[in-house]
This record gives structure tokens, sequence and C-alpha cells, in this order.
């Protein structure tokens, strides 16, 4: 049995005139989520694949515009961003004493 191996994956939103037509980009990967109010549809698909499928994406007719997520390119390691915000020894014997009074 082989292991299972988890594939990058990258989400592309794909704004189109008419709903009619989101059911042909399942051919591209996952269909997540389809707005009918803003028509726009959320695709899942293979982070190796994304260029080609946006330069398809874009030469079809009824697609008006493709965004790419930023997701991969964002630093998702809160810790070292957050330390700045660490409260001061001093603040929290305040806001403890704050709290002891009520």
């Amino acid at each position: 049995m082989a292991d299972f191996e988890m594939k990058k994956r990258q989400s592309v939103s794909v704004f189109i005139s008419h709903l009619r037509q989101s059911k042909q980009l399942r051919r591209f990967g996952d269909i997540i989520y389809v707005s009918r109010r803003m028509k726009y549809v959320v695709i899942y698909m293979d982070q190796d694949q994304v260029t080609s499928n946006v330069q398809r994406l874009k030469q079809l007719g009824f697609v008006k515009k493709v965004v790419v997520s930023p997701r991969n390119q964002i630093n998702m390691n809160f810790d070292e961003t957050l330390s700045k915000y660490r409260l001061t020894e001093e603040y929290q014997e305040k806001i403890k004493d704050q709290s002891e009074e009520k």
C-alpha cells in the first residue's frame, strides 16, 4: 500500500460572467465555493499547475478575471511577530490588581 502524500494546493478565484459556466471549471481543480451574488468561483488546484491553469482560464470567453491567492507567500509563523507585543511584568501585575479589586 502506498503512503499518503499531501500535495501543495493553492486557491484561485475566478470571476465569471454567468453562473452556468461554473460547471466547466471543474476540470481545473476542486470547486470549493460559488458566489451567486458576486459571480465568482473559488477553486483549489495543485500548486505546480497554477500558472498553466491560470493562463488557460484567462483564455476562456466567460472568464472576466482570475485572482491567485497570496497565502503561500505570507509568513504564517506568528510567534515571532507576537513576541514584540508581550505584556511587561509591571503591566501584568496592574491588570491582576484591577481584576482583584472588582
